[in-house]
């Protein structure tokens, strides 16, 4: 590594330069997600199952029959419920994935003939993986903001204070009819509490982590295929100055938008396929505390479920959604993340 190399490197790992990727980062991640926040609305009932939406999953036409009824009964807001829960997730999740990669691109791939879709790949999934590590419990908390379609017990619309409480509540006693703890013997015929009762009341930070251990297998495809794909893609028309490691604002966007949009959007759809079963299963497990508020439902028992309900098929419910979604998602995403960095001189 020459000396120019190395005071670049230097330079990028300032907390000053930190920081403006990290805002860069979330800025993107905001104005991506809220431009689709009805449809993943959409996608997470159907994935999760929801009965009151099944009849409409496995068609096209669906997404928007769903769309139709929870604009009709709850209004435009409807649409948007679990929203602001997004954006306090997104922000920190994309700020922190985006900065990730940045750091994680540079130690990688020094200079522009160290660059390998194979390091792409590994940066994009460690960066994918430490962001999800962080943010995680707001991911829930979104998902079973969603996922409700009921009042609450106040007659209210859930809230994010509310479902809060509600996942903090989850499973931490074993009651018995009358209200009481059950104090049991090992000769009564009470059903005991499960075990996993047990460790949420002793550690109730658990229960906002159902899903965990399958996110951050989920994430390795989808974070480390994305970044692969997008890399690759954007490789083919990038401008001979360096794209991704100069550390002096470039006089001009880097690269066209259009080619951006068009690189985040295949590399968005390439991803969402490999990574989508992930996906269902992880969802099928947030929302478990809802079905069995005292057991965690694991990863084998709910990849069990799924094939026992729908087959193969079961894994890939709400894909079209998915791609309704995800490849305007990805695209503003990209775009959004590279204008944000020229414009904070990243």
């Amino acid at each position: 590594m020459t000396r120019e190399e190395r005071a670049k490197r230097s330079h990028a790992q300032s907390p000053d330069y930190v920081f403006r990727s990290l805002l860069a980062g979330g800025i993107a991640g905001c104005i991506a997600k809220t431009t689709v926040a009805p449809l993943d609305r959409v996608k997470i009932l159907f994935q999760a199952s929801n009965p009151e939406f099944q009849k409409y999953s496995g068609t096209w036409t669906g997404v928007f029959k769903a769309a139709r009824d929870i604009k009709r009964d709850y209004g435009v807001v409807g649409l948007f419920q679990g929203h602001t829960a997004t954006l306090l997730r997104i922000f920190p999740y994309a700020a922190i994935k985006f900065m990730a990669y940045d750091q994680a691109h540079k130690s990688l791939m020094p200079t522009t003939e160290s660059e390998t879709n194979v390091r792409r790949f590994i940066a994009g999934s460690a960066s994918g993986m430490v962001s999800v590590l962080f943010t995680y419990p707001l991911e829930l908390l979104r998902v079973r903001l969603a996922f409700e379609t009921k009042s609450d017990r106040t007659g209210g619309r859930p809230t994010l204070s509310s479902t809060f409480r509600t996942i903090y509540n989850e499973g931490t006693s074993f009651m018995l009819t009358n209200g009481h703890r059950a104090s049991l013997s090992p000769s009564s015929s009470i059903t005991p509490p499960p075990t996993n009762a047990r460790l949420f009341e002793s550690f109730p930070i658990l229960k906002f982590y159902r899903g965990f251990t399958v996110t951050l297998l989920g994430m390795i495809p989808y974070a480390g295929t994305s970044f692969l794909i997008y890399g690759h893609l954007r490789s083919l028309v990038a401008t001979p100055h360096r794209l991704d490691n100069s550390s002096e604002p470039s006089p001009k966007p880097r690269g066209k938008v259009t080619h951006d949009l068009f690189a985040g959007a295949v590399a968005g759809a390439v991803a969402q396929t490999v990574s989508y079963p992930f996906e269902v299963v992880r969802r099928r497990m947030q929302v478990g505390g809802l079905m069995r508020p005292g057991a965690w439902q694991g990863f084998g028992e709910t990849v069990r479920a799924v094939w026992k309900r729908s087959g193969w098929r079961g894994f890939f419910v709400g894909l079209s959604i998915g791609y309704l979604k995800i490849i305007p998602m990805t695209a503003v995403s990209f775009a959004s993340w590279e204008y944000c960095k020229h414009l904070l001189g990243v």
